[in-house]
Parts: C-alpha cells; sequence; structure tokens
C-alpha cells in the first residue's frame, strides 16, 4: 500500500473511531440528562401534592395541578374513590406511588417515549452528521495529502530524471526545517555528493586521458626526433668516413689531400654543431633551470653581432637601441641571439643588410617588457610558413639560403624560442618593414620591477 493510501485509511481510521466515541458519550450523556430530569419533575409534582394535601385542596383538583406534560397523576382517597387517569403499564410507562399523609395513595405516571423519542432523533443526527463529516473529512484529506506529499512526489520525480541521465536538478525546499523538508535537504545533499563524486571521477578520467595522450604524443615526438636526427646525422658521418677514407689514400697529392681534411674538418665541424643544437634542446625539453641574473642586454646584442659580422664580412649589421637590463641565464639567451642572427645570416645575400633593434615598452597596466627585433634582406618567409620554421628539424627550400653547403640543421629555432619560453618570453617571425620583402623576428622578453628605473 501506499504511503498515501496508509496515511488516508489511518486518518480515516482515527475519523471514525473519534465520531464513534463522541456519538456514544453524546447519546449517554443525552439519555442520563433526560432521565435525570424526569425524576426532578417527578420529585418536584410529589412535593407538589403533599403541600396540596396539607391545605386539604380537592382530590379532584390535586390530581389536575399534578397532571400535565408527560406526567399522569391518579389519585385513590381512603374510602376508595378514585380521581384522575387509571394505571398505565406497559414498557414506555414509568410509574411512582406515594401515600400522602391522609392516607390517599397517589399515583404518577411517565411516558418513557417522551426521552427515547427524541434520543432516536438525536442519534439518527449525530449517525447522519457523522457520515457528512467523514465524507468531507475524507475528502479533505485526499486533498491536504496530496498537498502535503507534493515534496515526495517531486522527489520520486527528480530521482527518475537523474536516473534518466538529467544532472543538476535539486529540490531546494522553502521550509527545510520541517520533516520533509529536512528530508528534501538531505536528497539534495546526497545528490550533491553524488554529482560531485561523478564529477571527480570524470576529471581524473580526462587528466588520465589527457596524460596518457600527452605520453603518446611525447613518445611520438621522440620517434620523429630520433629518426630526424638520427637521418641529419648520418650526413656529416657519411661526409667524415667519404673524406677519412679518401684522405688515407696513397695516390692522392698534396692539393688534394688538404682539400679533403678540409672538408673532414667541416664536417666534424657541422656533425659537432648538430650534435651540441640536440643536447640544448634535451636540456630544455627537460625543464633544466636557467639562471636568474642581471644580463644586460643591449651589450649581449652588440656582441652577438660583431661575430656575425666577423663570419660574414659582406654584410653589413647594425644594432640599434637603448640599454636594457633583464634577469635570465646569460649564456642562453646569448645562444637565443646568435641563433637569430645565424638564421638571418645564412638568408642574407652579400652586400645585405641585417638590423637589429631593441625598444622598452613600459605601459600603465602591465609590467614592462623589452623587444629585439632581427630584419635581414634576404627572400623573407612566406606567411605559411612563419609558424612552422619554429619546428624541429624544419628547413625550407634551400635556394633561400646563402650558401647552401652550410645551411643549419632546422634547430637554431626551435632552440631559440624554448629558451625564450624559458625566459617566459616569445619570439615570433613577423612582416617585414613595408616596403621590403626580408625577414623579421621579434624575441619579447620581460623587464623585472626592480631593473625599471634603471633602464
Amino acid at each position: 500500500m501506499s504511503l498515501r493510501r496508509r496515511v488516508i485509511g489511518l486518518g480515516v481510521g482515527v475519523l471514525v473511531a473519534v465520531l464513534l466515541a463522541t456519538g456514544i458519550a453524546t447519546d449517554v450523556i443525552f439519555s442520563a440528562l433526560s432521565r435525570a430530569e424526569l425524576n426532578t419533575r417527578l420529585a418536584e409534582r410529589i412535593a407538589t401534592a403533599g403541600q396540596l394535601d396539607a391545605r386539604h385542596v380537592p382530590p379532584r383538583q390535586l390530581v389536575r395541578q399534578l397532571s400535565g406534560g408527560p406526567i399522569h397523576a391518579q389519585l385513590i382517597t381512603p374510602d376508595g374513590a378514585e380521581f384522575g387517569g387509571t394505571d398505565p403499564a406497559g414498557p414506555t410507562v414509568r410509574l411512582v406511588y406515594r401515600t400522602l399523609p391522609d392516607q390517599s395513595r397517589l399515583s404518577l405516571s411517565v411516558d418513557l417515549d417522551t426521552v427515547t423519542v427524541p434520543q432516536q432523533r438525536l442519534r439518527s443526527i449525530l449517525v447522519g452528521v457523522g457520515l457528512a463529516g467523514l465524507t468531507l473529512a475524507l475528502l479533505a484529506l485526499l486533498a491536504t495529502t496530496r498537498t502535503a506529499l507534493a515534496p515526495l512526489d517531486t522527489m520520486t520525480t527528480l530521482a527518475r530524471s537523474i536516473t534518466r541521465g538529467q544532472r543538476g536538478r535539486r529540490l531546494a525546499p522553502a521550509r527545510p526545517e520541517t520533516e520533509l523538508g529536512r528530508t528534501a535537504a538531505a536528497f539534495d545533499d546526497m545528490l550533491d555528493a553524488l554529482e560531485g563524486a561523478e564529477q571527480h571521477a570524470r576529471d581524473e578520467q580526462a587528466r588520465a586521458q589527457t596524460a596518457e595522450a600527452a605520453a603518446l604524443d611525447a613518445a611520438a615526438r621522440i620517434r620523429r626526433f630520433v629518426d630526424d636526427a638520427a637521418h641529419e646525422l648520418r650526413t656529416p658521418i657519411t661526409g667524415i668516413l667519404a673524406a677519412a677514407e679518401a684522405t688515407a689514400s696513397t695516390q692522392l697529392d698534396p692539393e688534394q689531400r688538404d682539400h679533403l681534411q678540409l672538408l673532414l674538418i667541416r664536417e666534424a665541424r657541422r656533425g659537432q654543431r648538430l650534435v651540441e643544437d640536440l643536447l640544448s634542446l634535451a636540456r630544455l625539453d627537460a625543464g633544466t633551470p636557467a639562471l636568474h641574473e642581471p644580463v644586460e642586454l643591449g651589450a649581449l646584442v652588440e656582441q652577438q653581432a660583431e661575430r656575425s659580422a666577423l663570419l660574414a664580412p659582406a654584410l653589413t649589421i647594425t644594432v640599434t637601441g637603448e640599454p636594457t637590463t633583464i634577469t635570465g641565464d646569460g649564456q642562453q639567451l646569448a645562444q637565443l641571439l646568435a641563433n637569430l642572427l645565424d638564421n638571418a645570416r645564412r638568408h642574407t645575400p652579400d652586400g645585405g643588410t641585417i638590423t637589429v633593434s631593441i625598444r622598452q615598452h613600459t605601459p600603465r597596466d602591465a609590467g614592462g617588457y623589452v623587444t629585439v627585433t632581427v630584419t635581414d634582406t634576404g627572400p623573407g618567409v612566406p606567411p605559411a610558413d612563419r609558424e612552422r620554421i619554429f619546428e624541429r628539424l624544419t628547413r625550407l627550400d634551400p635556394s633561400r639560403t646563402r650558401d647552401p653547403h652550410h645551411s643549419g640543421a632546422g634547430l637554431g629555432l626551435a632552440i631559440a624560442r624554448s629558451i625564450a619560453h624559458a625566459h617566459q618570453g616569445t619570439v615570433r617571425c613577423i612582416d617585414p618593414p613595408v616596403g621590403t620583402i626580408g625577414a623579421s623576428f621579434t624575441l619579447t622578453l620581460p623587464i623585472p620591477m626592480r631593473h625599471m628605473s634603471s633602464t
């Protein structure tokens, strides 16, 4: 049986019991009061009879005064004369006999129907009113029970919606201090805990999937990197082996031997540079902490510009800007600038120009930063390749290089970006100055607040 039916059944049962008890009590009390009233009236008539007899009221007048209503009087004088009605008999009559002081015999009869008929009428009224009240109470119970148990229906609907996969709904009882309100609040707390556990499980699963995907991606990148590195190292190693084998020949003249030795040195240096670049990337990928010391960026740029000028005397390299002090690893920043200048130097034809500009920025709503822009007069970088060139072992068309035999392995720009990220900075390939077709790279690095005033 449902809770609603049990509540209605119990309510009706209680009402029936209360109505029965009330009806029985009313019937008993009414009967007792009615009989007490009759007894009182009989006692009054008997007392009146004594008073009338004491005044020597004639028997006929005495009977007339004592009779009235449901009471009938009969008087028998000592000489046997009868006045009033005869003695009635039957279940509906009650008789009371008294002997007066003059030895007259007085009998008073009462018709009990005057008590039982109103009592039966009262019982009929009680039954009718009780049944009507019970019907109204039943209807009221149906309505009030439906309203009172509505939160349970809401909880049932909510539970079924959650079973179907709907989440986020709550009961939010308006009166949490009541029994149903406390039940609804506990139900909401249970849903919060359940959905929290589900969300935690989903987050853990997502993190596990993300970690697994990252691990797979890292493994794939490592395999590609190792394959590419092996391929890149094969070229200088092959050149070194060929030059070494040719040098061992006894049929070479001194000029050929010198040429092969120079080739051997060049290929060895190329392999050395590739290995050093690979080691640099490995250290950066491993997250090796960089030093945090004051670095004069302007002086560092001047040093690397002078180095590039020595390596490419046919180029014009100019540096503009103002002294700027930042915090970082001077050796890594020097390698970053060297890679940017080497990239510009390799792609700038003889007679070309490389311009390096340093500029500070101190916006009002952010910390200060400095930009170093390296611009060359080479063939430039197509917009579609400006992000791809920062990928490892990526090289564009060799015809763009001033000396294809001394082109890099495609690691310099990747190393430069990794070093910049380690210093909370960025390296990007941007649009060249208006009216030119060369390449332009910009390095952005933050300026600590303690160095703002000195710069």
